[in-house]
């Protein structure tokens, strides 16, 4: 009978099919995914921005539309709704405010200069990060750490210094949006919960849209009756504007739910090094669809940026494999 158990065996062995035999292709299609869903929000935004430049209220749309996702994936049970107290809140809290301050300067600097820029100087969150962990945490930030930011550092500097659409407004929106998620982080380091991340995502969400409606209504909502929304429809149409505004919500909530997914499936490396090229596709494809003219200093700029960054995340992988392996009782 041993030829025959042999042969259920290879039965049994084809029938998970392919995704379970080659755990490769799902995470490589969670990549593309990813980055994909990354490119057309970025790109889909700023075509907003062109003919709408009101980043608080475009903001509050994103989370709104992500907000409502997750309540009607809570309605139908999938995930199931985590409950949440008052302790969880407080947790939560920080982290959401976070979020909600990092996405809506974030998008004051979308809406002001090139996309390809604004990434550019998110490419320093990394060094917010690193000063955070030694000056707020307390933590020793190796030499190797530092040392591979000094080219980030450098090449954003240059590629500001002869960029076109440069403006201190996107700029300094940049810089803070960098600080809001090195704070988020932390935070939400401190908040690791036994909440699933679809469940803390759909919170935070929640919270931080809460957050971000009374300064849109402050600060954009008396252009916007007066003339914002009229000129809008009156230059793209309404069908347009309005499935405009639905699909970037759903294509930011879709990147960031893919984007938490991919993460919990690749070790630290890949993930870190797949948020490098991230960028890289997302300021390549930028400069092509919107014909930015960039300076060949801002170009070198960019790229020593982006080198750097990669130059970093591989060496804080490297730390923290070994920390893993140093320590595999106290690091779950």
């Amino acid at each position: 009978g041993g030829a025959h158990s042999h042969k259920i065996r290879a039965l049994e062995a084809k029938s998970p099919g392919l995704l379970e035999k080659y755990p490769a292709i799902t995470t490589g299609f969670f990549f593309f995914m990813w980055y994909f869903l990354n490119v057309i929000f970025n790109i889909l935004n700023k075509k907003i921005y062109n003919y709408f430049p009101y980043p608080y209220f475009v903001s509050v749309i994103h989370l709104l539309v992500g907000v409502v996702y997750c309540l009607l994936s809570w309605a139908v049970g999938l995930p199931k709704r985590a409950p949440i107290n008052a302790t969880l809140l407080k947790l939560l809290f920080p982290v959401a405010l976070c979020h909600a301050l990092g996405h809506v300067t974030s998008n004051v600097s979308f809406a002001t200069v090139a996309v390809s820029f604004a990434h550019t100087i998110k490419a320093l969150e990394p060094f917010f990060n690193a000063a955070a962990t030694q000056f707020v945490l307390g933590q020793t930030v190796p030499l190797s750490l530092w040392l591979s930011l000094a080219p980030v550092v450098l090449g954003v500097s240059m590629a500001s210094l002869t960029e076109l659409s440069f403006s201190w407004k996107g700029f300094i929106n940049a810089m803070i949006s960098n600080i809001s998620f090195t704070y988020r982080s932390i935070y939400s380091k401190k908040a690791m919960t036994d909440m699933d991340s679809t469940n803390v995502y759909a919170y935070i969400s929640i919270i931080a849209l809460v957050v971000c409606i009374p300064p849109a209504l402050i600060i954009e909502g008396p252009q916007l009756m007066q003339y914002g929304l009229n000129d809008a429809i009156a230059k793209v149409g309404m069908t347009k504007f309005v499935s405009d505004l639905f699909l970037v919500g759903l294509f930011y909530h879709l990147y960031n739910q893919i984007a938490t997914n991919t993460l919990e499936r690749v070790a630290p490396l890949t993930h870190a090094v797949g948020n490098v090229l991230k960028r890289v596709f997302v300021i390549g494809f930028s400069i092509i669809i919107f014909g930015n003219k960039i300076t060949t200093q801002t170009g070198i700029g960019t790229c020593i940026a982006i080198a750097g960054v990669a130059l970093y995340s591989y060496i804080k992988a490297k730390i923290e494999e070994e920390k893993r392996v140093s320590f595999p009782s106290i690091i779950p």
